[in-house]
């Protein structure tokens, strides 16, 4: 079949489709060798539902039915698994316009979302690993640490004792804990949202929401460099990391977000007393904490929140002795 150049547009993403209104190929890019490894016209005269994971070829094929049957403009954008050329399938988002081409085809932009895939599932993991530990802490700890509480108040106003006076600080930390995890949690189960986000104002609206005391942020990021990235998750890792500064070091401590010098991505480093050697491969373990006030889950979740985005979190140490976390973003 012969397709006029009127009816394919000058603006497409990735790969480009003409279907007619059965759904069958009529012309597809050159970029489906690279994209989808087929030849160029391999998929030329086949009906769309072939190549469609067979889970997801009934809920596809009834959204296009509904973008080419209805009279009104509009775009639908649909995620679902695409056949390759060796067989196996690839997560791919397509968007169909429901206004015909001169030709009478349906212009169909397809791109390849299988990392952004990967990213939402590891999401789903880091969430659902976090809700689990926030269950446990929460529904077997708290109704026996109310009942230590209760009876450590009625034991300190009975006797003056040291030691019961030491058991405050260790029960205050527990229900901390379990605060901190049912906060985190509760927000957490929104669905992520990536967006190029402006990394050096998200550090500098972290801090402004941190309790930092005399402590002070330095930001050495290019304000324009931005990154793909979810806005809340970000926040809780600057949030985490600038609070584990603050927290780990008896003295105030000067924070310095930067970039990486040969790998794209970004530093936070402190000029504090740094991490142990013996516990640099601990630290991101729930319930490690050095702090006596700490929780113990803050550097775990930043390293769950940095994994969900797909990027590398490394722990070193600065020039100066200090603790440097390195995200690698490519």
């Amino acid at each position: 079949m012969v397709i006029s150049l009127e009816d394919i547009p000058l603006r497409s993403t990735n790969l480009l489709s003409l279907l007619d209104a059965d759904g069958v190929v009529q012309y597809q890019s050159p970029s489906v060798e690279r994209l989808l490894g087929f030849d160029h016209d391999e998929l030329v005269g086949v009906s769309c539902t072939e190549v469609f994971h067979p889970e997801d070829r009934e809920r596809v094929y009834d959204a296009f039915e509904n973008v080419v049957s209805t009279e009104e403009y509009v775009v639908e954008a649909t995620e679902y698994r695409h056949l390759t050329g060796d067989g196996t399938y690839l997560w791919v988002e397509s968007v169909t316009s429901s206004q015909p081409t001169s030709g009478g085809y349906y212009v169909i932009n397809t791109r390849d979302i299988s990392i952004k895939k990967q990213q939402r599932e590891e999401l789903e993991h880091a969430n659902e690993r976090l809700r689990e530990f926030a269950d446990i802490v929460s529904h077997d700890l708290r109704n026996p640490l109310s009942v230590m509480s209760g009876r450590l108040k009625r034991a300190r106003e009975e006797c003056d004792s040291d030691a019961l006076d030491g058991m405050v600080d260790p029960l205050d930390r527990m229900t901390r804990m379990i605060d901190r995890l049912r906060t985190l949690t509760k927000q957490q189960h929104r669905a992520a949202q990536f967006a190029p986000l402006a990394i050096a104002p998200r550090a500098e609206a972290a801090w402004s929401t941190t309790e930092t005391g005399d402590s002070e942020l330095r930001v050495r990021l290019d304000p324009a460099v931005e990154y793909e990235a979810d806005i809340a998750l970000l926040d809780h890792v600057f949030e985490n990391l600038f609070r584990n500064a603050v927290v780990h070091n008896p003295k105030p401590v000067t924070v310095t977000v930067g970039p990486l010098a040969d790998r794209s991505g970004f530093y936070i480093a402190d000029d504090g007393t740094g991490i142990p050697a013996d516990a640099v491969d601990t630290v991101l373990e729930y319930g490690y904490s050095t702090a006596s006030e700490g929780t113990g889950v803050g550097l775990t979740i930043v390293a769950d929140f940095v994994d969900a985005h797909g990027w590398e979190l490394s722990i070193t140490d600065t020039e100066d002795g200090g603790a440097r976390f390195e995200i690698v973003t490519e």
